[in-house]
């Protein structure tokens, strides 16, 4: 399964982040599904036309962060197990930034919802 990724090489964003984030958009939006494998490492580097050490720390970081699973016959494995309540702490953690940054341009909390709700819909409206 060879998959489009869209790699912006001009971006400060490190490729590996890039790569990780698409590949959990993917998830969030059912174009990956539990038990879907990974390409290679070798195979999706070629295709992006990145170092294999980049999709190895993408797929490192997609482990460690309870997205993928490592099958030594499959690869990489899309298995989202994450411990929920890890999950939320690592949420809560990101927002306070990201509502920090918020605060300081002045988007208002009905502003901030709004957003979310939009982002929502575009993962099929979960509640």
């Amino acid at each position: 399964m060879i998959i489009e990724f869209e790699m912006d090489f001009n971006s400060e964003e490190a490729l590996y982040l890039q790569l990780r984030n698409q590949i959990i958009m993917g998830i969030a939006t059912s174009q990956f599904h539990e038990g879907d494998s990974l390409p290679s490492v070798r195979q999706l580097a070629d295709h992006i036309g990145i170092n294999m050490h980049t999709v190895n720390k993408a797929y490192t970081v997609l482990k460690q962060e309870g997205f993928v699973k490592v099958d030594r016959r499959k690869g990489a494995v899309i298995a989202i197990d994450i411990d929920k309540m890890r999950a939320m702490e690592e949420l809560k953690k990101e927002l306070q930034v990201i509502l920090a940054k918020s605060s300081c341009k002045e988007i208002s909390k009905a502003e901030v919802h709004e957003l979310i709700d939009e982002i929502y819909e575009d993962y099929g409206g979960l509640e």
